[in-house]
């Protein structure tokens, strides 16, 4: 596991408006990294609007941030979930089918998808990752989310 966290993006400029969808499954989880991402992006500026979306689980998380990210109001979009590795492949195949379509989502719709569909082996790994204040990765999410937008921002002539 990295140790090493983005540093906090500084200047946000024009307000932007960051979606996070969630899953429910693993809930504890999931609600410590929507937390952090939160209070994150709160940190960060005042000028961002964050909305929030809640589906069952991961399987069902890119088709919520399809939805999100084809509309013209939203800057980038967070996603997150914890999946914790089982005795048989399912967990895999979940996150292997979730990281290809959000991947896949970013791409076809020129926005910003951050992939925090987290496949971990044991709860330790998750608090770890989702309810410590050290390494979180709602946190990363966040900095992350707020730092795509200002490269692309950068890069210009988006389709948006």
């Amino acid at each position: 596991m990295s140790n090493l966290l983005p540093s906090r993006p500084r200047h946000v400029g024009q307000r932007r408006t960051v979606a996070i969808v969630s899953g429910q499954y693993n809930g504890e989880f999931v609600k410590g990294l929507t937390d952090h991402a939160i209070r994150e992006l709160t940190a960060i500026s005042g000028n961002i609007q964050t909305l929030h979306f809640e589906v069952p689980g991961a399987f069902e998380i890119p088709l919520a941030v399809q939805r999100v990210a084809g509309r013209k109001d939203i800057d980038a979009v967070i996603a997150l979930g914890v999946i914790i590795d089982g005795e048989t492949e399912h967990a895999t195949l979940i996150a292997t089918t979730v990281t290809d379509a959000l991947q896949q989502i970013a791409l076809t719709n020129d926005i910003p998808v951050i992939h925090e569909v987290l496949l971990v082996k044991n709860a330790e790994q998750a608090r770890q990752r989702c309810l410590e204040d050290d390494i979180n990765r709602g946190t990363e999410a966040a900095r992350v989310a707020v730092r795509m937008v200002q490269v692309l921002q950068e890069i210009g002539a988006t389709k948006r």
